[in-house]
């Protein structure tokens, strides 16, 4: 989409929602293909507009990024839920048995453990993790982009979102392609110079510096390549969207 095209639909979204509601506007967004998964409901037009705008104009920004002597000295891990005695196997044994499995539209599904993702090409920066609970900070966040071990497993290319699940109960979120492929989107295995402590999510988390701290998800176990949430849970794309969170939370 060039620049001219961008501005106009750009200008169409404000225009509609000004001069005829949010309503419009998401027939507008649906006229480009840019609906949410919670786009239904009394909220549905206006996250739909919040989506859509956001796509359009930062598809391909970047995270702000720190300098080394930014990095918060004590970052807050928020609060866990009691582990599970598979996770306490699994931390008994240095998480040596850790599998990410990856399935769902893609041509070669797979297995790696966490040695095998910290054999892949890996990625740091520094960035803030912020929670809709009001409080941040800012660390090094060490892993491998997202894109490469998608493109390891060959994504089809009709595929429109992937579906991370948690080994915590019940646990899933998942994110467009945009920020799938994004090169700031890490499965993050470290953190500060060191293996990602477990109350920061280890041994694995989703990392997503361009979206809010639930989307960064932990304990990674699963991806799932779809081309629609109506599988999974409720249809609106993650567990907090069934607890009145959005689904897109673009910083």
């Amino acid at each position: 989409m060039n620049i001219s095209r961008r501005k106009l639909i750009v200008s169409g979204f404000a225009a509609t929602a000004g001069a005829s509601g949010l309503a419009a506007a998401a027939r507008l967004a649906q006229k480009y293909g840019l609906i949410p998964p919670d786009h239904g409901g009394i909220y549905g037009p206006g996250e739909t507009l919040t989506y859509a705008t956001q796509r359009l104009l930062t598809r391909h920004s970047l995270a702000r990024e720190f300098s080394r002597s930014q990095i918060s000295p004590r970052p807050f891990p928020n609060e866990l839920a009691p582990p599970t005695e598979e996770f306490k196997r699994h931390q008994a044994a240095g998480f040596s048995d850790w599998r990410l499995a990856v399935d769902g539209m893609v041509h070669q599904p797979a297995s790696f453990s966490i040695a095998d993702l910290k054999s892949f090409p890996s990625r740091t920066h520094i960035t803030e993790l912020t929670c809709e609970e009001g409080w941040s900070y800012i660390a090094e966040w060490i892993g491998v982009p997202l894109s490469h071990v998608l493109n390891l497993a060959g994504v089809h290319p009709e595929a429109r979102y992937v579906v991370y699940v948690s080994m915590e109960p019940d646990s899933f979120d998942s994110i467009d392609m945009a920020d799938a492929l994004h090169p700031q989107t890490f499965l993050c295995y470290g953190m500060n110079g060191s293996d990602l402590p477990v109350p920061h999510g280890g041994p694995l988390r989703m990392r997503l510096p361009r979206q809010i701290g639930y989307k960064n998800l932990k304990f990674i176990t699963r991806l799932t390549v779809t081309d629609t949430m109506k599988k999974f849970g409720n249809g609106c794309g993650c567990v907090s969207c069934e607890y009145g969170y959005a689904w897109y939370t673009g910083i």
